[in-house]
């Protein structure tokens, strides 16, 4: 393909996606119309692609689609008319104990040749290091109290041991914005709400014990409103170095 025709093809691309980023509005009202299962499950595989760290791919996806489940959740959710009105909710979550399916991705990247023998065996080992926290919480103690004095001496990442509920709320939003932006893509409404009990959410939903509620997403079909959002100027919010 020649270089004009590929600069060419690459900002056809870029305009459409910044016309689609910046289209997405939180969608406030849901028309009353179902949504095809086979739709929503289209978006949450979009939503698998987001980036993973270590592709342990800790992110998990509660789908509501029952209407008594949802008007259940709603109380969780301080009332906020979405989650009732949506003809679905998905509830994305963080489990924690991400490692449990290492060897399954291992395998899987293994096969279809993403990754190397050598490097598989490197990420059981950082993995190890990162997040195992040990008997009675043993190595969480030890990372927790001696990593910051080693870090004035030497960078170190942070310990998901020690870490694990950020790192749990980067993953699951990573997933989110990508559901989000396909759902505009197909037309379709979302909002994305951190306004919620989380532990009457957990129960609501009867979610496994090491499944924490990190972000509740209505989507469904919408009557379109006019775009009245802005954002600051880019030299507002940019530091170059």
């Amino acid at each position: 393909m020649p270089k004009d025709s590929l600069h060419e093809e690459a900002e056809a691309t870029l305009a459409s996606f910044e016309a689609l980023a910046r289209k997405r509005r939180a969608t406030r009202h849901f028309l009353q119309q179902p949504l095809e299962r086979a739709l929503v499950e289209r978006l949450l595989r979009t939503a698998q692609w987001a980036p993973s760290g270590y592709n342990l791919q800790p992110t998990r996806f509660v789908v509501v689609a029952d209407p008594l489940i949802r008007s259940r959740i709603r109380r969780a959710c301080m009332n906020q008319r979405a989650v009732g009105e949506a003809p679905v909710v998905i509830v994305f979550a963080g489990d924690h104990n991400p490692t449990d399916r290492l060897e399954e991705t291992l395998g899987s990247d293994l096969a279809s040749g993403a990754i190397t023998v050598e490097y598989a065996r490197f990420l059981r080992k950082i993995v190890g290091l990162m997040f195992k926290q040990g008997p009675f919480g043993i190595n969480w103690l030890w990372k927790a109290t001696l990593i910051p004095i080693a870090r004035v001496f030497v960078p170190i990442p942070r310990m998901m041991a020690v870490h694990k509920r950020f790192w749990l709320a980067k993953q699951a939003t990573l997933c989110a914005m990508n559901f989000m932006l396909a759902a505009e893509a197909a037309g379709l409404g979302t909002v994305p709400m951190e306004g919620f009990d989380a532990g009457r959410l957990r129960r609501a939903l009867d979610l496994p014990r090491s499944w924490e509620p990190i972000l509740v997403v209505p989507v469904g079909y919408f009557s379109p409103t006019p775009a009245m959002k802005t954002r600051l100027p880019l030299e507002r919010v940019v530091l170059w170095r």
